[in-house]
Order: structure tokens, then sequence, then C-alpha cells
């Protein structure tokens, strides 16, 4: 069983435009809503596969029930934990050509006894969980180094720790010495304290978190595929999207799929790819189930081209060979 907190779940509705133009009447062409949140959109997606998964998420007023019950239509198990602050609300607006433009509230403030209620929730749920999943922003009233506590308390007991979220966060939780981190580029960025702007500078960027705490890294780079940096070296590799209708939540597909792999054997890079490739042609922020994965479009590469900048490019040869350590020595 997969065990994910999202300590800032959201509702989420995204609405679909024909044009985004400020200042006018735009008229919706299509809108939907779903629970949202990192660590739920993890849930969903490993739901919609049927693997066994739990989401433990603060609830708070009537957003947090209303959240609670898409979750449970959804067929997904819910540990929700009373708590005094109130679910926030999010919007995504997106264009034809896939163009986003989210306003995201920042949550209700969570106290000491919140905390505390949440922390015996997931070690309570988590001492029969394979993965425990921590996802996504702090809400106000929260420290920085939550993460770090929780994933300290979770490897005494054995159980794998994942952490996706950013700044001072992140960087706290790498001292608990994850099993996986999985930041994107601008993530990436910031923890280098410089731009991503080649595959060269998102593998070293990846490699120094590793030798910061990590055990492993799964660097999401949007467009241009992913990075994966762990104890067999570094491989990288790519699903492209000829129409992508939305990239709300494809990291979080990406990041189940990675889950996924690693439960049922398959090979975790082109399982993460080829779910977060199949969310990005979904609308919204829609998780992907088995028929909307497509395996065979995932290029893993022999080789890995330092130089070649992000952000578009040509695309390589498949391959499947990884890096090994003596390269990366060579390239950092």
């Amino acid at each position: 069983m997969i065990l994910t907190l999202t300590m800032n779940p959201s509702l989420d509705r995204t609405i679909e435009v024909p044009e985004l133009v400020r200042g006018a009447m735009v008229r919706a062409s299509g809108t939907r809503l779903d629970p949202g949140g990192k660590g739920v959109n993890v849930a969903r997606a490993l739901a919609a596969h049927n693997l066994p998964t739990c989401a433990v998420v603060p609830r708070g007023g009537p957003e947090g029930r209303q959240l609670c019950e898409l979750l449970e239509e959804d067929g997904i198990d819910v540990c929700a934990v009373p708590v005094t602050g109130y679910t926030r609300s999010n919007v995504s607006l997106v264009e034809p050509d896939g163009e986003v433009t989210k306003i995201n509230e920042p949550g209700g403030s969570l106290g000491p006894d919140d905390l505390e209620r949440i922390v015996k929730a997931v070690l309570d749920t988590g001492a029969a969980a394979d993965w425990v999943v921590a996802s996504g922003s702090l809400p106000p009233g929260v420290p920085d180094t939550f993460y770090r506590d929780l994933g300290v308390r979770l490897t005494e007991r054995g159980i794998r720790f994942v952490v996706d979220t950013s700044g001072p966060a992140l960087t706290s939780a790498l001292d608990a010495r994850p099993t996986l981190v999985k930041p994107n580029r601008d993530e990436l960025a910031e923890s280098a304290g410089s731009g991503i702007d080649t595959l060269g500078d998102a593998v070293r960027a990846a490699v120094a978190l590793r030798e910061r705490g990590a055990k492993t890294v799964l660097a999401s780079l949007g467009a241009d595929g992913a990075v994966l940096v762990d104890e067999q070296g570094v491989r990288y590799g790519e699903s492209p999207v000829d129409r992508g209708r939305s990239a709300v939540g494809a990291g979080d597909a990406m990041l189940a799929g990675y889950l996924a792999g690693g439960v049922t054997g398959a090979d975790v890079l082109i399982e993460a790819l080829s779910w977060g490739a199949a969310a990005v042609r979904l609308p919204g922020s829609r998780m992907p189930g088995p028929g909307d994965v497509d395996r065979d479009s995932v290029l893993v590469h022999a080789s890995i081209d330092l130089t070649r900048a992000l952000g578009g490019g040509q695309q390589q040869l498949p391959g499947s060979d990884p890096q090994t350590p003596e390269t990366m020595e060579r390239i950092q």
C-alpha cells in the first residue's frame, strides 16, 4: 500500500477557454472539478490503476468535506484529519494550445494541535504502507522542517519516504535521507542556485541533490522528459506529446508511475514518463488510467547529450543503457 500525505489539499476547478483576455468577459468552453493537491493526485493516479493507496488529508470546512467526498467517489481510501483551518480552492484557466494560468489560494493555517493529529494519522496508517509520499507545499503555520521531522520518524520504522516539495521544505527534508525526491525544473534551479538551461545543468543539479541526502532523484523537465539519478547512475528519457490538453498534475502522475513501477517490477523510468505524458493528454487535472498510458512512445536514451538545450530541440534516438557512476565523475 502507498500512503500519500497532502498538507495543503484543494478543490481544483479547471476552466477551458478559447483565449484568455485580461479585462474581458470570456465564455468557458468546458469545466470540471477535481480533488487537488500533489499527494491527492498521486493517490488518484494509483487508484485509477487499481493499486492500493490511502490519502491522508487535513479536512477543513465545507470545502474539505467536498474534497473527501470526491476522493471517495474515485474509490480512494481517505484518512481525513479534522483541522481548524480551511481547505483551499484553486482555479486553472486552460487555453487550446495547452497554456495554463493557475490561481492558487494559500490554504488555511495549521496549528500545533493540527500538526500533531496529522503526524499521528500518518504514523498509524503508514505502519502498513510500503511507501509514504509527502507532496506539495506547506500551508501557513507549518515549519519548514515538518517533512524532515516526519521523514526521520518514518525511516526509523523502515518505511520508504518520498518527498515532492520545494524551497526550504525540500532542503530540510534532505537531512532525513528520503528514498526519493521529485523536483521539477524550477525546483532544480532553486536548489542549484542557477539556471537549468541544458540537460547537463539538470543532471548536475540532480546529482547534487543525491549527494545532499536523497537516495534517488527523479527530476521532471516538462516537455523535455525526465532525469533519473540513483545508485545505478543516471538515465534520461522523454515521452513526446503531439497534442496536450493540460499539464496540471502531470508531475504527480509521473511520480505515481515511478511508484507503480517499483510495485509491479516494471521499468520505473518508462512508467514515470508514460504516466506523466498520459496526464498531459487529458483535460484538467484528470489522472490517467491503464487505457491512457502509452509506454511505446517513451524514449530512454543510450547516451546523454549534456549540451542539449532545454525548452525544445530535435529528438534523439532512443536507447536503454544508463550512464555509469564513472561517467558521472567525468561530467561533474
